[in-house]
């Protein structure tokens, strides 16, 4: 991928980024309902992630919706421990304290809402590039 290329990409998924993240802070301050704040923003918390990772690793998106629904699978696992009381506040609040397993299956939502970002993304650029598909 040209120089760039990979600047415009890295652009668009930081707009991507900022936009979501202020989406989610939105819902954070103001949504206070039982189906945005609970379920859509744990969807969009993984769609943001990935964002946000696809700024770094630009060049590499296949299987990345993958380790970014595994990190979110991992910090929901980490709440059935209480670790959240042992660090500083900023970390807790981002490891969060309560599980639920309703967030498990929302951050696979978000996770195949990316993948099918990557997938789309993908064939669209094989396309334009004229390489055929090997599947």
């Amino acid at each position: 991928m040209s120089g760039r290329r990979a600047i415009r990409k890295r652009l668009l998924y930081a707009a991507a980024f900022a936009v979501l993240l202020g989406v989610e802070v939105l819902i954070a301050l103001f949504v206070h309902d039982s189906f945005v704040r609970p379920y859509l923003g744990d969807v969009l918390a993984v769609v943001t992630v990935y964002c946000g990772a696809r700024i770094v690793f630009v060049n590499k998106p296949r299987f990345l919706s993958v380790w970014v629904t595994a990190l979110a699978f991992a910090v929901e696992l980490i709440q059935l421990t209480d670790i959240s009381d042992h660090v500083g506040s900023v970390l807790a609040v981002i490891l969060g304290s309560t599980f639920d397993f309703k967030d498990l299956i929302c951050y696979a939502v978000g996770g195949a809402v990316a993948a099918a970002w990557d997938i789309l993304k993908y064939r669209t650029e094989e396309k334009n590039s004229g390489i055929k598909p090997t599947h």
